[in-house]
């Protein structure tokens, strides 16, 4: 069964946040990926972000604060407003945009759709619709080039009834018992708007009353229960805690059964302090919290794996990891293809902040984007040629050349490895 979404709404005046539903206190500066990160790490299952922007020169700068929400957002992001021509559903799914939303209240969006649909592919595409009018003149055309349907309250019922596609609830319901019967309804997928974007409403303690009533939402659920687990004589099992981004092991700890279900229910790592006797969730008084990605048990059931996406230090010393003392290490090169990427990044990054002299990697910087464009094309080029000769060494070589200036590039313009493999992970 379909399993129904919470969608927080984001709202912007050219880059700025427009604030409400209980935001003001925890954006504080305006700080909107703040506000994205907290959203994605608390129950959020999609961000939908409205630019409000009127010119075009707002319109450009919501769309560089729409790319910070993305990189912040571990769930995907639509966005919604002042899509005008395919140019700008251009630029909201480069920045990171999962779904391009067309408001079908104005035609030039109606026509748009079909275009951009076969361009970009349907399941990019969400149309918004403010009267049923909107839907059944048009109920061919959504169906077949939209994924999802966005309907505002004036006409979720409606919608809801004769759409044979998903249909998100856009509304300004605030009375929880109403809303659960809405998101009941078998053909709605998702609901947006006052109840799940008020940051004092806990949506995971929703989502476990939701599900304590047959509504399917996403929750965190294990596969093996604690019965099957292999505990010490204390009744624990041991947890080996790793950054869910670089596998760095950060900390080693203890759960018993309830910091094991309560981790489960709240989505932020929870352990049983051994030394205080009690439960401790990570980073409670800290702020450093631990938001959980997967937890895995080992062959004999008596160790869990957590991978984590760690708020700050996770030891108490102020250290990223706890594994920070040295006893011995042999001399070897690190080969993780991850590491090395990142490694050749880094040094070409601090020639850039700090040139050396005789550096081939300034003489590319001190030259100028033309230049180092001009060499990636040759590089390119050399891998063509590269490839037509039998011997797979000539190409190893020239594809690393081309790795190399390629990283150049990438620092001139302000591109990270972590913004090609978000976009690689995305399609």
């Amino acid at each position: 069964m379909m399993k129904k979404k919470l969608i927080p709404c984001l709202y912007l005046q050219s880059e700025k946040a427009v604030t409400g539903f209980g935001q003001r206190n925890l954006l504080g500066d305006g700080d909107v990926e703040k506000l994205a990160r907290f959203y994605s790490d608390n129950g959020g299952d999609e961000l939908l972000v409205f630019d409000f922007s009127s010119q075009d020169e707002e319109h450009d700068k919501a769309i560089g604060k729409i790319r910070d929400i993305c990189a912040a957002s571990e769930v995907p992001v639509m966005a919604a407003g002042n899509i005008k021509r395919m140019e700008d559903v251009k630029k909201l799914i480069y920045a990171g945009c999962a779904c391009a939303v067309l408001n079908f209240s104005k035609e030039s969006n109606v026509k748009l759709l079909e275009e951009v649909s076969k361009r970009f592919g349907k399941e990019k595409m969400v149309v918004c619709i403010s009267s049923i009018e909107e839907f059944t003149a048009n109920k061919e055309l959504i169906e077949n080039y939209a994924s999802a349907v966005l309907a505002l309250d004036m006409v979720q019922d409606q919608v809801a009834e004769i759409s044979s596609i998903p249909v998100i609830l856009h509304t300004d319901e605030q009375d929880e018992e109403k809303l659960t019967k809405l998101l009941g309804s078998d053909a709605v997928s998702g609901v947006s708007g006052a109840f799940v974007s008020n940051i004092e409403k806990e949506l995971l303690d929703f989502k476990d009353r939701c599900k304590g009533i047959g509504i399917p939402v996403n929750t965190y659920e294990s596969n093996i229960a604690w019965s099957e687990f292999k505990l010490n004589s204390d009744g624990m099992i041991p947890v080996v805690v790793q950054d869910y981004k670089t596998d760095e092991v950060l900390m080693v700890a203890y759960m018993n059964e309830q910091a094991f279900q309560t981790t489960l229910k709240t989505g932020r790592m929870t352990y049983w302090s051994r030394s205080r006797n009690e439960l401790w969730t990570k980073g409670l008084t800290s702020g450093h919290f631990q938001y959980v990605k997967s937890l895995t048990l080992d062959c004999d059931n008596d160790t869990i794996l957590a991978k984590v996406d760690q708020v700050g230090a996770a030891c108490h010393t102020g250290s990223r990891s706890c594994f920070f003392q040295p006893l011995m290490k042999k001399e070897y090169d690190d080969t993780n293809p991850l590491h090395v990427f990142q490694d050749v990044y880094d040094v070409i990054m601090d020639r850039k902040k700090h040139p050396k002299e005789g550096s081939y990697t300034n003489y590319l910087f001190d030259k100028g984007i033309d230049k180092i464009l001009k060499k990636v094309g040759e590089e390119c080029t050399e891998i063509v040629i590269a490839a037509k000769n039998p011997d797979k060494e000539e190409i190893k070589y020239e594809i690393s050349d081309f790795l190399y200036h390629a990283m150049v590039l990438m620092v001139e313009k302000g591109v990270t490895w972590e913004d090609i493999t978000r976009e690689l992970a995305r399609r």
